[in-house]
């Protein structure tokens, strides 16, 4: 059972309540916004939560055990903080949520009901849903290391040791054939497909400081997964880092860097139950078959 501050009890004691919903989210570069479903703005511990958005809860749910818990939070984009071309930039991607339930005759008198981070938003047309995970979630990320076929590092850490200084370029654009395609100049030259998997960061332009995955790389034109947020106009510069698919085969003809290859590339995949057995031949002596 949790026990209530006094003054939230004594106000839950009384005849008739005042309460609203109040949502602090604090993105991880630094921005802090406030929100609530009352109809005036409302100040709690120095942050103004803003009424005039129409944000308001949408659903919540609890677990038992280690399940994750949360719950929606459903509004409208609009000038007071919240931009589709932000959303779309992954700005809102984990950033973390304190859901408050608050006196709003006395901003003081209140109760922190959840703290979670955003999932999964959901928009549709001038409208949007945020999904609230409950501090669980953070028990499904992967920790230590995995047994798999493919590598476990990432190129250029601590692990891959990869040096990245030679698989690094800038450039600019120069056209753009379609959305998410651009057609670039590059300042140095690469085989195609170098930049295949990689990642692209904006330098300038309307979308300076985002990052996006690059599908394929053939000769000028990079090809995006998805389409930048905010416009992008010839001349916006960006950098080039080049990609892994992870595979021993990439790791010892791209990088030459199968000494630090943290993968099981041997390991038996899920159909060695269904192959055949081999005939009787040389070299079915019990030893390695990669030798």
């Amino acid at each position: 059972m949790r026990d209530l501050p006094p003054a939230f009890a004594a106000h839950l004691a009384g005849g008739v309540t005042t309460l609203c919903r109040c949502w602090a989210l604090r993105r991880r570069d630094g921005v802090a916004l406030g929100f609530t479903d009352h109809d005036r703005d409302l100040v709690i511990a120095g942050l103004t939560c803003t009424a005039r958005t129409g944000l308001e809860a949408a659903e919540a749910g609890a677990e038992l055990g280690f399940a994750v818990s949360g719950g929606d939070v459903a509004g409208a984009l609009s000038g007071l903080g919240l931009t589709e071309a932000d959303i779309a930039g992954g700005l809102y991607d984990g950033a973390g949520v304190e859901t408050w339930l608050v006196d709003w005759t006395a901003p003081e008198t209140r109760l922190l009901l959840d703290v979670g981070t955003i999932g999964e938003i959901r928009r549709a047309g001038d409208a949007f849903v945020a999904e609230i995970r409950g501090l669980a979630d953070r028990l499904d990320a992967e920790r230590g290391r995995t047994y798999r076929a493919t590598c476990g590092a990432d190129l250029g850490d601590a692990r891959c040791r990869v040096d990245l200084s030679g698989f690094r370029t800038t450039g600019a654009v120069r056209a753009l054939p379609e959305p998410g395609t651009v057609d670039a100049a590059l300042a140095d030259a690469f085989a195609d497909g170098v930049f295949s998997g990689g990642r692209l960061a904006w330098i300038s332009g309307a979308n300076a400081g985002l990052s996006a995955d690059v599908r394929t790389h053939l000769g000028a034109l990079i090809e995006l997964w998805e389409a930048p947020p905010r416009t992008v106009a010839p001349g916006d510069a960006f950098s080039l880092t080049a990609g892994c698919d992870k595979r021993l085969a990439t790791c010892r003809e791209k990088f030459a860097n199968v000494p630090n290859f943290r993968g099981f590339p041997h390991m038996p995949g899920n159909d060695f139950v269904l192959r055949y057995a081999p005939g009787a031949g040389p070299g079915l002596d019990g030893g390695s078959l990669f030798r």
